[in-house]
């Protein structure tokens, strides 16, 4: 698949933004069942920054690397080693007994640079790094039972939409390029995280009253028995999510892409739908979430309304 020249050992260079980044190894396969290389990773967060980095941007990452590939044990990264370069950005965040010093991508040489090192996956904060106790997204993953089919998931995200209408909260949709979608709501930051996720706790609560035989809160597996989970449990400190456009390690090469809302009814829709082979005719079609809106929403203002409709 690669378009890059020679061995495993050459070097090839990709311009980003205002830098040329080095690829080492750019032959090395890190995906064995594709043949997807390193170059091919990399020629992928180059061609998806654009659109990509805005969604990054001042947020701190954790990077999942895979320098053996996906075969390999993976290596998820929240520090940024002393070796990477003066240019990628660094943000000092509080951990339980300390600190952690996360890589923040602001441009595209940040995204492409990582990919060079086997991040093949790009988690990132839903909160920012100068206010990281206030989240300014909220996300539902809706995870499928194992088997379930993708149409429950896609019915689980018409519900979870349709709260966000009646609570004011602009739904923003994506396919998680692993088992189900994320919703994803901007919030103006104005709560912490305790609030968003107390919040996000009593919302996925409704949607399971009012659907229990095809939503769940439960966290044990065991107890789903075939329902979506609507898991908020990402809502929280330091816990991150798949960035918009991220590569998984699965075969294939999956790509987490943004949706419309209409693309929910399309019974084609699928978690892996999109793949680093299939992007590129996806990119050429337009962004889904262009001209939406991503100012931020108040966690009080909709939780009052939620309250108002538990009356």
């Amino acid at each position: 698949m690669s378009g890059s020249s020679g061995g495993a050992d050459d070097a090839h260079t990709i311009k980003a933004g205002r830098r040329t980044v080095k690829i080492s190894r750019p032959g090395k396969v890190l995906f064995p069942d594709d043949g997807i290389t390193k170059a091919d990773l990399a020629d992928h967060y180059k061609a998806v920054a654009r659109r990509a980095v805005p969604h990054l941007r001042d947020r701190p990452l954790m990077m999942e690397r895979h320098p053996d590939g996906i075969g390999g044990k993976p290596l998820m990264q929240k520090n940024a080693p002393d070796y990477f370069p003066e240019w990628v950005r660094r943000s000092e965040q509080s951990k339980e007994g300390g600190t952690v010093t996360h890589v923040v991508c602001d441009d595209p040489a940040t995204l492409v640079y990582l990919a060079d090192q086997a991040t093949v996956t790009v988690h990132r904060w839903l909160s920012r790094e100068h206010r990281p106790d206030h989240p300014d997204l909220i996300i539902f993953d809706l995870d499928p039972a194992e088997g379930a089919d993708f149409e429950d998931v896609r019915w689980a995200a018409h519900r979870v939409c349709d709260l966000w209408d009646e609570l004011k909260l602009p739904a923003r949709l994506m396919t998680t390029g692993s088992r189900g979608l994320h919703v994803i709501a901007p919030l103006d930051g104005g709560s912490d995280f305790d609030a968003v996720r107390d919040f996000a706790h009593l919302a996925a609560e409704r949607l399971a009253r009012q659907h229990p035989d095809r939503l769940t809160t439960e966290q044990r597996k065991a107890d789903r028995k075939g329902r979506i989970y609507l898991d908020v449990q990402r809502n929280a400190y330091a816990q991150t999510a798949v960035a918009p456009y991220s590569v998984r390690a699965k075969p294939g090469a999956p790509v987490a892409t943004p949706i419309s809302r209409d693309e929910l009814d399309d019974p084609g829709l699928t978690a892996q739908r999109w793949t680093i082979a299939t992007l590129p005719d996806r990119l050429a079609e337009g962004d889904p979430w262009a001209g939406l809106s991503w100012r931020g929403r108040s966690v009080r203002a909709a939780r009052e309304r939620l309250e108002a409709l538990e009356e």
